[in-house]
């Protein structure tokens, strides 16, 4: 994919097109998988030596609000980041580890029995958090 898509949706919003969030997304498109604020950051580094942790927390949760990034909690290993998966509807198996993804073409919501009827479910999301077979071997257990 390209970042320009992504960084012409953020002008149409109004929000000024800067190296940090070019770098950012084009990051995240490169890794193609989740990856932590922390990692995020190293890479940014070697192009802005001076960033700082506010300017990244602030453009990623920008990029998540207009909705061109989401964000995934790991359990005590925080929140990870990606770009956005297509619009197509669709659910994760995700890699505790590496932070690779693989998608699930069908809804665990087909399978559920019970909505209480005063419930209006508007969106869902749904991932089961494991290991890749290239990380399952040294995973804990």
């Amino acid at each position: 994919m390209d970042a320009d898509k992504f960084l012409r949706q953020l002008k149409e919003q109004g929000f000024k097109l800067t190296g940090k969030r070019r770098a950012i997304v084009e990051i995240l498109l490169e890794q193609n998988r989740y990856i932590s604020a922390k990692e995020l950051m190293e890479k940014l580094k070697a192009v802005y030596p001076h960033i700082s942790v506010d300017t990244v927390y602030r453009n990623l949760n920008l990029l998540k609000e207009e909705k061109i990034i989401e964000e995934s909690e790991f359990g005590e290993g925080g929140s990870r980041f990606r770009i956005r998966c297509s619009t197509d509807h669709h659910h994760h198996l995700v890699c505790l580890a590496c932070g690779r993804t693989q998608t699930l073409h069908e809804c665990p919501m087909d399978l559920m029995r019970y909505v209480p009827e005063d419930f209006q479910v508007v969106r869902h999301r749904f991932e089961l958090l494991g290991y890749c077979p290239d990380c399952k071997t040294a995973a804990p257990h």
